[in-house]
C-alpha cells in the first residue's frame, strides 16, 4: 500500500482499501469460522484443540483476510481507481483551460460499462465547452472589430474638423460621416443588448392576437423612401387580413430586419417581394430579393452572430440582424429557412404557428399582387 502523499493527486489521502478493510475481512473470517465450529462442535471438541492448532487457525484467518484484501484491492485499483485517477487528471486539465482532452473508452461497445458511459459524457462535455470557448473568443474579436471601425472613422473625421483649411462643404461631409458612424455604433450596441436579453430570456414574449398583414404593410412602408430612391420595384402579395398569436413588438424586429437585409443586397433597379399566406398549419411570410445571392457555405452560417457573407456591404450592418431574427422566432415557436442562388437572389421564409383554437375551414380571400 502507498503511504499518504504518494498518490498521483495530492488531494487523495486514503486508499480505496486501507488497513480497516483488512481488519473487516479478518473479523468476517473469524466470525464465519467460529460459527462453523459451533455447528460441528458435537463431533469435534474445538475446546480441546492444542494451542498450535488454534494459532494455525488464527494464522489462516490472517492469511485469508490479507489475500482477500489484496485481491479485491488489485481488482478495484485496476478497474476503478486507475480510471478515476485518469478522469480526475483530465478534469483538472479542462479546468485549466485545455479543451483538447479526450478519454478513450476502456472497453468495446459490447462490453461497455458505466465508466465507459461516464467517459463518453465527459468527452461530449469537453467538446461542447471547447465550442463555447471558441464562440466566446470569436464574439469578443468580432465585437472589438465592429466597435473599433466606427470609432476610427469618428476619430479621423474629428481630427479633420480641427483643421482650419476645410471648406464648409468638407466640414458638412465630415459631420455627416461622424453621424453615420455613431448611428452604426448605436445600432450595434442596441442589437447586442437585445440579442443578449433574448438569449438569456430576460425578454419574455407577451403574445396576443393581432393582424399580421397590417404589421407587414407598416414595416414595409418604413423603407418606402429607400426603394424609391434606388428605383427598386417593391411588390407585396398579402392577404386582406391574417390573425397571428405572437408578441407584436418582437415580430416587428423580424420583418424590419428581413426587409432591411433585402434592401441592402438588392442592386439599384432590382426587385423585392414581400409575401404572406395562411394555411391549416399556420402562417407563412417570405421576403424575396434579386440581389447577389449566396452559396451553400454562406447559407450555412448566415444566422451566426457577426457573420457577413458579402463583405462589400459590411459597412451597412453589423451581422446581428439575422441572429436576432432566428432567436425571436425560436421564442415565438416559429422557424426561418433560406433559399438562394449566387447571382440570382435569395428568399427568406418564416413560418409561424396558427393561433390557438383557430380553425381555417373557410375559403381564404387573397389580395392580388400589388405595389405598396
Amino acid at each position: 500500500m502507498r503511504a499518504p502523499g504518494k498518490f498521483s493527486d495530492d488531494r487523495v489521502k486514503k486508499e480505496l482499501f486501507p488497513l480497516s478493510t483488512f481488519l473487516l475481512f479478518f473479523l468476517v473470517f473469524a466470525l464465519l469460522t467460529t460459527l462453523q465450529m459451533m455447528m460441528i462442535g458435537r463431533v469435534i471438541d474445538y475446546r480441546s484443540l492444542p494451542a498450535a492448532s488454534v494459532a494455525g487457525v488464527v494464522g489462516f484467518w490472517a492469511a485469508a483476510s490479507a489475500a482477500a484484501t489484496l485481491t479485491t484491492g488489485l481488482i478495484i485499483r485496476r478497474h476503478y481507481q486507475k480510471p478515476i485517477e485518469e478522469f480526475s487528471e483530465a478534469a483538472r486539465r479542462v479546468a485549466a483551460g485545455d479543451f483538447s482532452v479526450y478519454l478513450p473508452p476502456r472497453h468495446t461497445i459490447d462490453k461497455r460499462t458505466h465508466l465507459d458511459v461516464l467517459y463518453m459524457d465527459f468527452n461530449k462535455m469537453v467538446e461542447e465547452l471547447g465550442s463555447i470557448e471558441t464562440l466566446k473568443t470569436d464574439f469578443f474579436s468580432n465585437v472589438s472589430h465592429e466597435i473599433k471601425t466606427p470609432l476610427t472613422v469618428i476619430q479621423t473625421n474629428a481630427e479633420l474638423l480641427q483643421t482650419s483649411s476645410l471648406t464648409e462643404a468638407q466640414r458638412r461631409e465630415c459631420t455627416d460621416t461622424i453621424l453615420q458612424a455613431t448611428r452604426r455604433l448605436s445600432s450595434l450596441i442596441t442589437n447586442m443588448l437585445k440579442l443578449n436579453k433574448l438569449e438569456k430570456q430576460v425578454i419574455q414574449p407577451m403574445p396576443r392576437p393581432y393582424d399580421l398583414c397590417a404589421q407587414l404593410c407598416s414595416c414595409a412602408l418604413q423603407f418606402e423612401d429607400q426603394w424609391e430612391r434606388r428605383h427598386i420595384d417593391f411588390e407585396a402579395d398579402l392577404e386582406d387580413r391574417a390573425e397571428v398569436f405572437a408578441d407584436e413588438g418582437l415580430l416587428e424586429l423580424v420583418w424590419t430586419n428581413l426587409l432591411s437585409n433585402a434592401l441592402k443586397f438588392t442592386p439599384e433597379g432590382g426587385r423585392i417581394t414581400l409575401g404572406q399566406r395562411s394555411g391549416p398549419e399556420g402562417l407563412t411570410v417570405w421576403v424575396t430579393d434579386t440581389g447577389c445571392g449566396m452559396d451553400a457555405g454562406t447559407m450555412a452560417r448566415i444566422f451566426d452572430k457577426f457573420y457577413q457573407g458579402d463583405t462589400s456591404h459590411a459597412t451597412e450592418g453589423n451581422g446581428l440582424g439575422l441572429a436576432l431574427v432566428r432567436r425571436v422566432l425560436e421564442l415565438s415557436d416559429g422557424s426561418i429557412a433560406v433559399e438562394s442562388t449566387p447571382g440570382q437572389g435569395s428568399t427568406f421564409t418564416v413560418r409561424l404557428p396558427a393561433p390557438p383554437g383557430r380553425h381555417r375551414h373557410d375559403p381564404i380571400l387573397f389580395r392580388p399582387v400589388h405595389r405598396l
